[in-house]
């Protein structure tokens, strides 16, 4: 049975971000992730997630100024921006005890130059987050998105993973963005195994609800459960409509209006 985390920076936006919380309690999960909280004090998220009983399962390291950067992990000579940005992430995860934080590669050509970078950065960081038993995830995104993103494949991902060599270093395996770059979404499941760390859902075209468009997520939920996969499931998705609206979909694992504890 999928285990699934409200992605609250793309779900409940009829509600300010610190009250998505309760919005999505009462709506059934048990967990949320979010990409940026950081205009909000963590002692406050914290107190709302223990309100409400639930889970911060993930967040992205503050992306830098301005959407051209997105981060500075692949970024040769950024080590600085780098170190403060995880810093941030790493103490903000800690305050409301959130043990997966996403580290944002940046836009670069995956040069020689840029790979080096990548596996320093992520090997010392992930030397510090062990301490604290924080799992860092790096995700493929897609070109149309994100174009010049230095990250775009799960081949590209897997073969950076065993470079950095970190078993506190995981693949964050995003459904929407695998399929529109790559397809063949039960192959690759079944190909990288223990290599994924965290899932994200979204209709492909659109990012939408997951009922929406090509992707068979039911199907791929009950291969995960054969293949035992029992980490958390981010819902990042932009709702055509409402959020409530949206949820039918979710109504076989107990989420939706009214489903709260």
């Amino acid at each position: 049975m999928p285990k699934l985390a409200a992605n609250i920076s793309m779900l409940f936006t009829e509600h300010s971000f610190l009250d998505r919380i309760a919005a999505a309690a009462a709506a059934g999960f048990r967990a949320i992730e979010c990409q940026y909280p950081y205009d909000h004090p963590a002692n406050e998220v914290a107190s709302r997630l223990a309100a409400a009983r639930l889970e911060a399962t993930l967040i992205n390291v503050p992306p830098g100024e301005g959407e051209a950067v997105r981060g500075f992990a692949a970024l040769p000579g950024q080590e600085a921006a780098f170190d403060r940005s995880f810093a941030r992430a790493l103490d903000y995860a800690a305050a409301i005890g959130c043990k997966y934080i996403h580290v944002l590669a940046g836009r670069t050509a995956a040069t020689p130059e840029a790979e080096a970078a990548f596996i320093a950065n992520l090997r010392r960081a992930a030397d510090v987050a062990a301490r604290s038993e924080v799992v860092l995830t790096i995700e493929p995104l897609n070109a149309h998105d994100q174009p010049g993103y230095f990250l775009r494949t799960t081949a590209q991902a897997v073969a950076l993973l065993e470079r950095i060599g970190r078993d506190n270093v995981k693949l964050q395996f995003d459904f929407y963005h695998c399929q529109i770059t790559e397809g063949a979404l039960a192959e690759h499941v079944v190909r990288l195994g223990d290599c994924i760390g965290y899932i994200q859902i979204a209709g492909v075209p659109g990012r939408h609800e997951p009922d929406c468009g090509e992707i068979n997520y039911p199907f791929l939920f009950d291969l995960l459960d054969r293949r035992g996969y029992e980490g958390w499931i981010g819902c990042e998705y932009r709702p055509a409509g409402g959020t409530l609206d949206g949820l039918g979909w979710a109504a076989r694992w107990g989420i939706g209006p009214g489903r709260g504890r």
